[in-house]
């Protein structure tokens, strides 16, 4: 690989990047969302979108979003449910209003004292449905709806046991996710049966793993010990992933190591969303990867190649069928978190 100094710099238009947010934005709020995590990766990138540009309307539309859910309170919640508190941070971060803290604060603490756990304090994959139940297993999209969002309410309300808690998260599902060899995250792990069920190198698990850990390097001090031991799993996974990358579109396959599985946008933009922030070092594969996300976005905004929402299937068949004709809500997220990242690495390219 080339060093560092040698990596050309990023090449792409700004204001197209933000015409094709603002598209991107404007089809999101053309979508209907309850309080879970379709909506909750979706208000997500929203939010940094607006970081990126400034743009207050994009924040006031999460807001009016948000202010209608909350009339009725909140529902039953979930792991996955608790993705909705991204936002609920950004807005109190944004508007000092106390609702949006004392909400948020309500979901750390379910998340504290009532999900279900196992093994090291792991939380177990719940989603806001009785019919599905996933006994002590853990599940790598965890690490964005419930730890990145503890270490990140515990980093703003200077709460240690929340903080630690996310952390302990992150080190949790590294432990029985992350593959020793490849250094790629599995999609599940089954505490009860001792594997790793289907045992794929999932491509919108790993853009999970990679842009949380990315994130949480912002976050984490350099001096607490965790920030070690983040930084190493991230880096490892990363020098894999590139090497994964197609190198025709400068996406990833849906089974990142499987060329025979469709290539899937969401993953891509997380993945290299989690590139971008490693400075200069990865330029020549986010290169790629831009022109082969914006070839995904279609005139109305529409994120396009997103797989739906995919359980820990039994093989990889069952992966590579999933179907990816219908606009997500975690793919529009995904794609303005990268797009949004492009912006910021614009004005910060070190």
């Amino acid at each position: 690989m080339e060093g560092i100094d040698n990596m050309p710099a990023l090449v792409f238009d700004e204001n197209h990047i933000r015409q094709v947010i603002d598209r991107v934005v404007g089809r999101t709020f053309r979508m209907d969302f309850s309080w879970d995590w379709p909506g909750g990766v979706a208000f997500y990138g929203v939010c940094e979108a607006y970081k990126a540009t400034g743009n207050e309307s994009y924040l006031e539309k999460v807001k009016a979003w948000v202010d209608e859910n909350m009339e009725d309170g909140l529902p039953k919640l979930s792991v996955n449910g608790v993705s909705i508190g991204h936002s609920l941070l950004t807005l109190y971060e944004t508007t000092k209003e106390e609702k949006y803290i004392a909400t948020a604060k309500d979901m750390a603490e379910f998340l504290t004292h009532e999900a279900a756990r196992f093994g090291d304090g792991i939380l177990q994959h719940t989603v806001n449905s009785e019919t599905y139940n996933f006994p002590e297993q853990a599940w790598v999209d965890t690490m964005f709806m419930a730890g990145y969002f503890l270490l990140r309410i515990g980093a703003l309300l200077d709460d240690k046991a929340y903080f630690e808690d996310g952390l302990r998260q992150y080190h949790g599902h590294e432990n029985v996710l992350q593959d020793p060899v490849t250094n790629l995250y599995y999609h599940g792990w089954d505490n009860i049966a001792g594997n790793h069920m289907s045992g794929i190198y999932w491509a919108r698990g790993n853009a999970w793993a990679a842009l949380t850990m990315a994130r949480a390097l912002e976050i984490v001090p350099v001096t607490h010990p965790s920030f070690m031991v983040i930084e190493g799993s991230l880096r490892d996974q990363l020098s894999a992933l590139v090497r994964l990358q197609d190198p025709d579109t400068g996406l990833w396959h849906t089974i990142v190591d499987d060329p025979a599985s469709p290539l899937e946008t969401s993953g891509s933009a997380g993945i290299a969303c989690a590139l971008l922030t490693r400075g200069r070092l990865y330029n020549k594969y986010t290169q790629k990867s831009i022109g082969g996300i914006l070839s995904k976005i279609t005139e109305d905004g529409t994120v396009t190649g997103v797989s739906a929402g995919t359980a820990v299937m039994k093989d990889a068949d069952g992966y590579r069928n999933v179907p990816d004709k219908r606009i997500q809500g975690w793919g529009q997220g995904l794609a303005l978190a990268f797009l949004s990242e492009l912006l910021n690495v614009k004005n910060n390219p070190y």
